[in-house]
């Protein structure tokens, strides 16, 4: 980001759900480095998140609670005088919202209008970033999605992402909430530990020697971006919006623009660890998932100035390079055992 830009954010109160996930450890840390005063929402402790074990938790005020606690969140808004928002909690794993959509649809639904509502009804929120996912739009026959595309979804996780998109387009129309969404493709990076997903799944099962389990048939076609690219687009996105009060209620799209199969990635990795010879197994045993997904990112260039600063490979390595690290310390402190 231009330096002009990254001043704005030293010392604006910013509160960020979901900031023990995945995400949530580097969007924290970022804007720690770049000296905004963080308020985090915390539901569950997670001993192992970046959030934890890099120890952002003691450089934030943590407010521990439930996203679906309106009164929880509009105290949190007015009593830390929070003006900025990225809402990043929610149920992101596709398989889990096949087995309990209730819950998923909670997480996602209701707790996006209960933090939505509560800023409406503090009104002192100037910048409300929301992750939503390509999944928002579901299938399609024309790729790449455009955030033109309608929002689609059918399965449980893609028609969470579909309301969710359209509740803070209602907030934003109707009420004049200053949110805005990011759709991402999926992301990959030191910190997942949700270990079902692809990328940090395959480096597991090669770091312990053994073939990695693809549930499709390895042409399911997907979008990849690195999680650092996706921390840039999210802080140009609500630097923007200060200045430009036409993006509330607009999409954006963050992207690779690169058409690759779950194989694809999977070799990718294994090329990159020297071990091609853990052959991958295809189980072909998935359903209700979308088969191909892609995006096309020209409107978060054009409008926000964002480009990737990390190609597929680099990304790859680094990513790579921090499992290696984080299992070799948890071998040591547990005795030489394998990563588990």
């Amino acid at each position: 980001m231009a330096k002009n830009e990254v001043r704005t954010l030293k010392d604006r109160t910013v509160l960020v759900t979901g900031a023990s996930g995945f995400l949530g450890g580097w969007l924290v840390r970022e804007l720690c480095h770049l000296g905004a005063q963080v308020v985090a929402l915390l539901r569950d402790r997670n001993p192992r998140s970046m959030f934890i074990t890099e120890a952002w938790i003691d450089r934030v005020v943590v407010v521990q609670g439930s996203l679906t606690d309106g009164e929880l969140l509009r105290r949190t808004i007015c009593e830390y005088e929070i003006e900025t928002i990225f809402h990043l909690a929610a149920q992101t794993l596709v398989g889990v919202a096949k087995r309990d959509p209730v819950a998923t649809l909670d997480a996602n639904i209701r707790g996006t209008w209960t933090l939505l509502e509560a800023a409406r009804q503090a009104g002192i929120v100037r910048q409300i970033v929301v992750a939503s996912s390509d999944k928002a739009y579901g299938s399609s026959t024309e790729l790449p999605y455009k955030e033109t595309h309608p929002l689609v979804g059918e399965y449980p996780y893609d028609v969470s992402k579909s309301c969710t998109d359209l509740i803070c387009r209602m907030y934003a129309r109707t009420y004049d909430v200053p949110v805005a969404v990011t759709r991402c493709g999926n992301l990959f990076g030191g910190g997942d530990l949700n270990f079902s997903r692809t990328v940090p799944g395959v480096i597991l099962s090669t770091l312990r020697n053994e073939r990695f389990l693809i549930r499709s048939d390895g042409k399911f076609v997907r979008d990849f971006l690195y999680v650092g690219d996706a921390v840039d687009g999210y802080l140009r996105l609500a630097e923007r919006m200060r200045t430009d009060l036409g993006l509330r209620g607009e999409a954006f799209n963050f992207s690779l623009e690169l058409q690759l199969t779950v194989l694809d990635i999977v070799n990718r990795v294994l090329d990159l660890m020297g071990r091609r010879d853990l052959e991958p197994v295809i189980q072909n045993i998935a359903s209700s998932e979308i088969r191909e997904q892609y995006m096309i990112a020209e409107k978060a260039r054009s409008q926000l100035g964002w480009k990737p600063k990390y190609g597929l490979e680099s990304g790859l390595r680094e990513t790579i390079a921090w499992y290696r690290r984080f299992f070799e310390e948890g071998e040591r402190s547990a005795g030489g055992r394998e990563p588990t």
